[in-house]
C-alpha cells in the first residue's frame, strides 16, 4: 500500500473511530454527508458542497441545537475529509479510465 493510501485510512480511521467529542455515529454521518438531523445536516452539507458561505450563524445554529464547541468543530473537519476524500477518490477513477491504469 502507498503511503498516501495509508495515510489516508489512518487519518479517516482517527477522525471516524479516534477518541472525540461528538459520537462515533454523528462523526460518520458528517463523513458520508447523510442521516444527520437539522441544522446539523444543513451544516455539514454546506461544508460539502459550499464551505465558503458557512457562516457564524450556521455555526451559532449547530451550538444551539446542544452540541458543544468541541462537538461543532469534529462534525465539520468530518464533512471536509468526508467530500475531500470522494473528490479525490472521484478524480482517481477518471484519471485511471483515462490511462487504463489502476
Amino acid at each position: 500500500m502507498s503511503n498516501i493510501k495509508q495515510a489516508r485510512n489512518a487519518l479517516t480511521s482517527r477522525i471516524l473511530e479516534g477518541q472525540g467529542k461528538a459520537s462515533p455515529s454523528d462523526r460518520r454521518a458528517a463523513f458520508n454527508n447523510s442521516g444527520l438531523a437539522e441544522p446539523l445536516g444543513t451544516l455539514v452539507e454546506q461544508v460539502a458542497r459550499h464551505a465558503h458561505r458557512v457562516t457564524d450563524e450556521d455555526i451559532a445554529a449547530a451550538r444551539e441545537s446542544g452540541l458543544s464547541e468541541d462537538q461543532v468543530f469534529e462534525i465539520v473537519v468530518c464533512a471536509a475529509i468526508g467530500q475531500a476524500t470522494r473528490q479525490y477518490d472521484t478524480a482517481l477513477a477518471a484519471l485511471e479510465a483515462a490511462t487504463g491504469r489502476e
